[in-house]
């Protein structure tokens, strides 16, 4: 029988149940991430996250995605002064 256990939520602090050992049923298996957002989340907790955490995590993600797709870089033309 897969064994479940209660965790600290690394970034709220909260307690919840790690569902791992039966990954369908797991929490985490209700929401989908990306690779890119797995890596992003990988890159700061070693360990699982409640639900809420992971949705707030990829919210974050998406919108510093999005300001990266969106901004504008520096004109890579010279400029002429009209002296």
């Amino acid at each position: 029988m897969p064994v479940h256990e209660f965790k600290t939520c690394p970034h709220c602090q909260q307690l919840f149940e790690c569902k791992a050992g039966t990954m369908e049923i797991c929490q985490c298996s209700s929401i989908f991430l990306t690779q890119e957002e797995r890596d992003y989340i990988q890159n700061l907790y070693d360990d699982c996250l409640c639900l809420n955490c992971l949705k707030k995590i990829k919210s974050e993600h998406e919108k510093l995605v999005e300001k990266e797709t969106f901004e504008i870089p520096p004109s890579s033309e010279p400029q002429f002064n009209s002296n």
